[in-house]
This record gives C-alpha cells, structure tokens and sequence, in this order.
C-alpha cells in the first residue's frame, strides 16, 4: 500500500474537480503545485477589498446545468453579464459585433441597413476563405475587421492575420440585435467572494505542497502514490522527446488607482495594432464594487519562453501532429491520468474543464454520479 491513492500534479480546475469526488470516494489525495498558491489561473487574490484576477479575466458561462449546478453548490453567484467594450484609438465600440456596433460604426438602425453593407464588403472575399483575415471580412467586412478585428488578432496571436488559421475567428459572435452579452450560454456569472472560495471548496481534505516541481523528482514522487492525475504541460512531461509544443504567453502589469471608477467597465479592449497591450480590466466591475479606489490589469500577450506560464496552446497543423505523438505516450503510460488546458493541449473556457473532470471521474470511479451537493 502507498502512502496516498492519487498524487495531482497542479492545482487548477481539472485537478479541483477530480480531487473534490476522490475525496467523496475516501480516497487520499496528494497535491503538488509548482506556484505559491493553490487554483492555477483562477486565483484571485484581494486588494483594496477587491477580488483581483491575477491571472487575467475569468468570467464563467456555460450552457450545461449539471456543471451550472455543481459550481453554485460550491459558491453564490452574482448575475454578471460579459459585455466588453473595445476601444480604437478613442472611438467606443459595444462587443460582441451586434447592433449597438454597427449603429456606431455606420450610422445606421436596422439589421436591414447592417446585412447590405456587411454584405457588400464581403465580396472582395472569393470563395472558401484560407486564412483568417479572409474568415474575419468573410463575417463581418471589411471596416469592423480593420477597426475592431486586425491590431487585437496580430498582437494576440504574434502574427499577420494573413499568417493565421481562419478557424480562429469562428468562435467570434455576431449578432443583428442590440445586444451586448458577448456569450450565448444560458448561464454566466461570477463567484462572489473570487474564485478562490471554490477552489478551496475543491482541495478541502487534501495534503497540499506548494513551491513543488513534480519533474525535479518524479521518481521519488511516483512511489508516493497508486496513480498519477498530471495536468501540467505534456511535452514537458516526456522530456520534449519529440521537441517543444507552442504556447502563447501574457505578461500583466497591475496597478491601484485613487479614483473609484477608472474606464466604467471590466474588461475593454484596445484593437489599434500600436497600443502594446490587448485589454485593460479593471477588477472591481466584476462584483459591482463601490470600494474608494480600483485596480486595473494591463494584459500584454508575450511568445512563450521557457520559464513563462503558457497560456494558449498554437493550434496550428504542426504543433497538432506534434501533440498526437505525445498522446500517443500518453495513452502508454500505466497508472497516470492527462488531464486539463496543458496536458491535453487545447484552448479550454472553465466549464469544459470541468466537463472533462467530470468524464474522467466517472470512468475512474465507476457508478459515481455528480450530484451537486445541496447548501
């Protein structure tokens, strides 16, 4: 007999989940956290009285009740709406593409007078569109994507949108109504109290070691436990056998403010390709605060470095025939579960993360049903 039942190589969301139903199996969890802090990308931390996101916006949606349930089974929460701003070189533009945009950008007031023009400008764009410029005027022509559409996507990504896979832009919403609620799940909002009250919900009852790097010593680590759940990055796991995976990084430059409502919104973003950084949010605005003063996020999208917490996995055609190698070691490997935004190599929002916690817990915990608890 080991010491511990699973040993949980990080601390986000897919390991949160997968440890709250251990827990609920009896089972004795290990956890192993390379940063100072439990919760991976969702942590928050509280300045000024506010619930700062340290490591940019999270705001949770999700169309599944069986998620929606069990999240709200772990923390209350609020009835914020995601509705950015973007702001081009001072001119103010509602997010997603909708009515109140259109209106802005043309002088216009009806779906009718919006769809001719769109549909004028996407004509420069001949047949199936190859790269994500064309995708991007293919949606919503040429003004918006020059405007709203270009700057935020170069700096983003790293690269001329003509150098882009069109596929990127596929999860942008537009809409012909005068609506600025960027999601179209049924359910959105943000735990009151930060993202650390269901965090700690998740890892209560589990032997925690923060500051820990699982690789530096595997081995010693492995003997602790009878099966491994790692969610770190799955390259970095095989040694970079085949070579390195690619991310996108960010870099965040926080500050507090003496005044008490610096831009009126969460998170607006700046889509002029000569602003550096890609959105400011100011963190008070995601739980109506009143507090005297604020504090803001400045979030500048970096290449990743060896050293940089990897953010967005590059899903182009090399870094995927890439990862299905790793898989394919993955899937060899006896007594260790991949799971989660790294080890699985895909760009996740919160609720598919848990999604994929939950597939995982009811295979390995056969007949297991995910019932939130009830308050």
């Amino acid at each position: 007999m080991k010491q511990y039942d699973y040993l949980l190589v990080g601390s986000g969301l897919f390991a949160g989940v997968f440890a709250y139903f251990a827990g609920k199996q009896g089972k004795k969890c290990l956890v192993l956290e390379k940063r100072d802090h439990l919760g991976g990308n969702i942590y928050c931390e509280e300045t000024e009285g506010i619930h700062v996101h340290k490591y940019g916006a999270h705001i949770f949606h999700t169309s599944s009740r069986e998620v929606w349930d069990f999240v709200n089974s772990l923390a209350e929460f609020n009835r914020y709406t995601n509705s950015p701003v973007a702001n081009y070189k001072g001119e103010m533009y509602n997010m997603p593409f909708n009515m109140n945009t259109f209106s802005r950008m043309w002088g216009i007031s009806t779906p009718e007078e919006a769809k001719k023009i769109i549909q004028e400008q996407r004509k420069v764009i001949k047949g199936e569109p190859k790269n994500l410029e064309e995708q991007a005027i293919s949606l919503v022509g040429t003004h918006i994507y020059q405007k709203l559409v270009k700057g935020y996507t170069e700096k983003q990504w790293g690269r001329e949108c003509k150098d882009l896979p069109a596929f990127i832009i596929k999860r942008l919403p537009v809409r012909y109504t005068y609506d600025n609620n960027y999601f179209n799940d049924l359910y959105q909002g943000i735990p009151m109290g930060g993202y650390n009250v269901i965090i700690d919900k998740l890892f209560a009852g589990c032997e925690v070691r923060l500051g820990t790097d699982y690789l530096e010593n595997k081995k010693e680590y492995d003997a602790l436990a009878e099966k491994v759940v790692y969610t770190g990055t799955i390259d970095s796991y095989f040694g970079y056998r085949f070579g390195r995976l690619q991310y996108r990084s960010l870099r965040f430059e926080t500050e507090v403010l003496d005044t008490d409502n610096f831009q009126g919104n969460a998170v607006i973003n700046y889509t002029d390709r000569e602003t550096p950084y890609t959105r400011i949010i100011e963190h008070k605005h995601f739980e109506f605060g009143t507090q005297e003063k604020t504090v803001i996020t400045k979030e500048y999208p970096a290449e990743w470095t060896e050293g940089m917490e990897p953010y967005y996995p590059v899903n182009d055609e090399k870094n995927q025939e890439l990862y299905k190698r790793y898989e394919a070691l993955a899937a060899e490997e006896k007594n260790v579960i991949f799971g989660g935004r790294l080890a699985e190599y895909r760009y996740y929002d919160m609720d598919k993360v848990i999604e994929s916690a939950f597939a995982c817990v009811k295979k390995e915990f056969h007949g297991i049903t995910i019932a939130a608890d009830h308050r």
